[in-house]
Parts: structure tokens; sequence; C-alpha cells
């Protein structure tokens, strides 16, 4: 089973999905089944690289509301959040331009490295509060993951996996994506948002059934008394 996801690093409600997606494979019994690819998409290239604005003063502006009225929106996306074992801070959180981490994803995938790249970003940007669009915090994630740090440096400082990049934009837009995160099942089935996962377990299942696949087998419980090679354990 094939699911595509278009995402933004910066985007709260993408990681929220990408954990009520990953739970739901798992649940259903599909994990290993389920081939993720994630696409890039930008929610504000104009972002400066440089910048140190606040989450708080870059929603106040984009919405046109006071930092106290934001402070009570977010609340509310920090309460989504640790349902599914995420714990947000948004009076940490700063903007960041995230093109260079999708042109550095791009290239982890190359190196089979493209889901973990996402997950660290994810991590580093909403639970580690780091500026994600500096060069240093993306070199410390390509580490992390064993990765080339030189390597990484030139496509930083380049501007190799730029198309790429542009290309799933360009896709999304050809979708009618309108907002992130964007799920895509089989090239069949989209689901808008991070939805209640019981929309995700759906979907799931009727892909699989037309599919003809079968969940693994679910384990309950620990190891009872059983015999193995006419040794029976009490």
């Amino acid at each position: 089973m094939k699911v595509e996801v278009w995402s933004d690093y910066v985007c709260p409600f993408c990681y929220i999905g990408k954990k009520q997606l990953e739970k739901a494979i798992e649940d259903m019994g599909y994990k290993g089944q389920v081939e993720v690819e994630y696409k890039s998409y930008l929610l504000d290239p104009n972002t400066p690289v440089d910048t140190e604005e606040t989450v708080y003063s870059e929603l106040s502006k984009k919405y046109g509301m006071p930092i106290e009225k934001v402070k009570e929106m977010t609340k509310g996306v920090e309460e989504r959040a640790a349902v599914v074992g995420l714990h947000y801070d948004f009076s940490k959180m700063k903007s960041a331009n995230t093109l260079r981490a999708h042109r550095l994803a791009k290239w982890a995938e190359t190196k089979g490295k493209g889901q973990e790249f996402t997950e660290l970003v994810l991590k580093a940007y909403f639970l580690e509060y780091e500026p994600i669009g500096k060069q240093e915090v993306l070199l410390k994630i390509a580490e992390e993951l064993g990765l080339d740090v030189k390597e990484a440096e030139e496509v930083i400082n380049g501007d190799q996996f730029t198309q790429e990049v542009e290309q799933d934009i360009e896709q999304a837009q050809s979708l009618g994506v309108r907002g992130v995160p964007f799920f895509v099942f089989e090239n069949k089935y989209g689901i808008s948002g991070a939805q209640p996962q019981e929309i995700f377990e759906r979907t799931i299942k009727r892909v699989a059934e037309e599919k003809g696949l079968k969940p693994k087998l679910q384990m309950l419980g620990e190891d009872g008394a059983n015999c193995i090679d006419g040794q029976c354990n009490m």
C-alpha cells in the first residue's frame, strides 16, 4: 500500500497527522505493508532563513489578531498534540524557512534515510525548539543519522534537489491541495488535515481490502505456559 504525505516542517498538524497515520497502520496490523512517502510543501517560502521571529508574532501578523488571542488559539493545538504523545510549547517556537530542510530530506531519501530525517526535523522543531532553517541544525541531524556531513553541507549550500521540491509542490497544486497535511492513498483516496484516527483506519482498511492485503497477527498478552520442541515451560 502506498501513502503519499504532503507536509511542511513548521506545520503543527503535520506532525500530529504523521503520528496518527503511524499509529493507525500499527493498530490495524499493516506495519511493514505500507510504504509512506513524504512530499514537500512550503507554507511560507518568503520566511527569512535567519529569522528570530517568534511563532506568536508570526501568527499575530498573519491573522491580524492580538498575541493573547494567538496564545489561546495555540493552546488548543498543544492539547490536540498531547493526545498523540507530542508535547508542544509554542512559547518556545520561532519561525523558520524550510526550503533547506526539504531539499536535504530529498537528499536523505537517496541514502535510504528520508523518513528518519523527516522525523528528526519535526522533533527538532516542535519538541526541541531548534531553528531548523539554519545550516548547523540540519547538519547535526544529518550527522545523527550517520550521513556524510560534508556532502550534506554541499547540498545545503547549492541548489540540488530544488527541482524535486518544486515538483512536489506542483503535484500538490494539480491535486487541489490547499493545506497540509494531505494524505493520498494509492493515488485514489485523499485525507485532508489531521483527521481523527478512525478516518485513517477506515481508509487503510478499504485500500487493504481492495489490494487483498491481510493484517499481521496481533499478539495479545505475554507468553504463557507452552511446549516447544518436546520441552514444556510451566
